[in-house]
C-alpha cells in the first residue's frame, strides 16, 4: 500500500461546513475559505472596476494606468517623474512605458529638469491639458455603471484608504 492510497481522497469535500448567515447567505466559520479572504474580494473588486474603466476609457484612447497618470498631472503639472511615481506608488520601470506611450499620443513632454539634470520633469501639452474636459464625463459613467450611490463609494474609497495607510505601516 502506497502512502496516498492510505489517505482518503478529500480534495472535493469543505474543511468545514457552511452556516447560515443573517439574511439566508451560506457562510463558513473556516479561516482559509477563499470566501473569507479580503485579498480575494480586493483583487476580484479590483479587476471588475478596472473592467468597468475599461469601455469608457477606449475612446480617449487610454489604458486604465494611463488614466491614472492624467489624474495625477491634472492636478499638477509639470511635476517630476519621481514626483509622479510616488503620487501613483509605481515604480520607475512600471511608469516609464506608460509615460512613453502618452508622449508618443501628444498629451505629455517629459524633459531634463532645470533644477536638476538627473530629474525628469513631465509636463502636459495643450492636448492632455484639453482632454481633461472630455475626462470630465468618466466618473459619472463608472457611478452609473456601479450602480452604487457616490455616498457608498465615498464611504469605500475611504475604507480602501485605511487599508492602503495600514499596509504601508503595518
Amino acid at each position: 500500500m502506497n502512502a496516498s492510497s492510505a489517505l482518503p481522497d478529500t480534495t472535493d469535500e469543505p474543511v468545514a461546513a457552511p452556516s447560515a448567515e443573517p439574511g439566508g447567505a451560506a457562510a463558513t466559520d473556516d479561516l482559509l475559505a477563499l470566501e473569507n479572504q479580503v485579498c480575494f474580494a480586493l483583487a476580484v473588486a479590483a479587476r471588475g472596476v478596472i473592467g468597468v474603466y475599461r469601455p469608457i476609457l477606449e475612446p480617449l484612447g487610454l489604458t486604465h494606468p494611463q488614466y491614472l497618470v492624467m489624474l495625477a498631472l491634472w492636478q499638477r503639472s509639470p511635476r517630476t517623474v519621481r514626483d509622479l511615481g510616488e503620487a501613483l506608488q509605481l515604480e520607475p520601470a512600471t511608469l516609464s512605458p506608460l509615460l512613453k506611450r502618452l508622449e508618443a499620443q501628444g498629451y505629455l513632454t517629459r524633459e531634463r529638469s532645470t533644477r536638476d539634470e538627473r530629474a525628469l520633469d513631465v509636463a502636459l501639452t495643450p492636448t492632455g491639458r484639453a482632454l481633461r474636459e472630455q475626462a470630465l464625463a468618466i466618473p459619472p459613467q463608472v457611478v452609473d455603471r456601479l450602480g452604487m450611490s457616490l455616498d457608498e463609494l465615498g464611504h469605500l474609497r475611504d475604507r480602501l484608504t485605511e487599508v492602503i495607510t495600514a499596509v504601508q505601516h503595518g
